[in-house]
């Protein structure tokens, strides 16, 4: 395995978690750890990227991401922060997904996103590639739960909504579950906003 990757055994179960984590906040963690519980996931991947496509404003450096998403996690061994994509070269999902299930044969993987994503979801790139190449967890945000529930991405792929997320790596794609869950008050952009979290 290349140096800085995770390592993962053949027939794991792997939640993958990305996002600019800028800064990362306890409602990560805490949809991190919830998806651990409800989807029977070996691991939790947090993909640190260098930058999200559909943002203008570039966020604060990348060693500073990713030992605020450390702090964050205080060394919870189930999850682990990674700079994958800046590695791998890809700046979008569906090619990180792409090159992870290459790099890693036998290893399952599951996207995590918060519902508040899946409400912008048909605004990614490739955003059905990536429905078609994986089962997706969507975890309950504050204020977003009916708009994730009519987005456009939720319609298109309504057939396709499981019940129950446990097992939900098990399934073969697409499949994808809406999971409520205790929420976190949280957002990066107000943590930003108010002059916690500067460059």
């Amino acid at each position: 395995m290349r140096a800085g990757f995770p390592i993962a055994a053949k027939g794991m179960v792997i939640g993958l978690l990305g996002g600019s984590f800028d800064p990362a906040h306890e409602g990560h963690a805490h949809i991190s750890r919830e998806a651990l519980k409800r989807m029977g996931l070996d691991q939790v991947w947090w993909l640190v990227t260098p930058g999200n496509p559909l943002k203008t404003r570039q966020p604060a450096p990348m060693a500073d991401r990713i030992a605020r998403a450390k702090a964050v996690l205080g060394g919870h061994p189930r999850v682990k922060v990674t700079a994958l994509e800046e590695a791998l070269g890809t700046r979008m999902t569906a090619d990180t997904i792409d090159r992870l299930k290459a790099i890693y044969p036998g290893v399952r993987f599951v996207w995590l996103m918060g519902a508040d994503n899946l409400v912008q979801f048909h605004k990614w790139g490739r955003w059905r590639d990536i429905l078609r190449a994986v089962p997706i967890g969507v975890l309950a945000r504050p204020g977003s739960g009916v708009a994730a529930r009519l987005s456009v991405a939720a319609r298109a792929f309504r057939v396709q909504r499981v019940q129950r997320g446990e097992g939900l790596g098990r399934r073969v794609p697409p499949a994808w579950v809406f999971v409520n869950l205790p929420m976190k008050d949280a957002s990066s952009s107000e943590i930003r906003a108010k002059g916690l979290w500067k460059k």
